[in-house]
């Protein structure tokens, strides 16, 4: 190898045009099919498809991921009646290709697609209901009652392990 040869080599990568540096994970943009803003127009969450992907980002960060963008939008609808219901006044935004899929697994159920959305919020008004009225007070007792005995039996079970360990050591 000659001395010269790094000097060579730099000088043909300089005179070589420049070429895009091409990834393997290349990610592709994210198309939003549903904006929920805010009334200052501030994005408060969105639904984007990512390939075959659908993301769902609230506050500027990927929360989720799934094939489906359905549930994700029913979330988004009970997010925005959630904060109607606080005095904030919220727009929710959705595409005709997010709306056609609606419209098709409405139809698959024989609903229209307002009925259809509307069961499925009501699905996380449900679950928000049981959150926070009794189900919390009954877990609790029910989970310290549990919980005081598995702790006695570890208790139990530690110590005869232990005189049994040090008489064989």
């Amino acid at each position: 190898m000659s001395k010269q040869s790094k000097a060579k080599r730099d000088k043909r990568k300089k005179l070589q045009p420049k070429r895009p540096i091409n990834r393997l994970n290349a990610q592709q943009p994210v198309q939003n099919h549903a904006v929920l803003t805010n009334e200052e127009g501030q994005v408060v969450a969105a639904i984007g498809l990512q390939g075959t992907e659908w993301l769902l980002a609230i506050g500027g960060q990927t929360m989720g991921n799934a094939d489906n963008p359905v549930p994700m939008l029913a979330m988004l609808k009970h997010l925005s009646n959630v904060q109607e219901k606080e005095g904030r006044k919220v727009n929710l935004e959705y595409s005709t290709q997010l709306q056609q899929l609606i419209d098709d697994l409405a139809a698959d159920e024989g609903k229209t697609a307002d009925e259809y959305l509307a069961q499925l919020v009501s699905e996380f008004e449900g679950v928000e209901g049981e959150d926070g009225d009794e189900g919390d007070a009954d877990t609790t007792a029910e989970d310290a009652q549990v919980v005081e005995p598995a702790e006695a039996a570890d208790a139990a079970d530690a110590t005869p392990a232990a005189s049994d360990d040090k008489p064989q050591a």
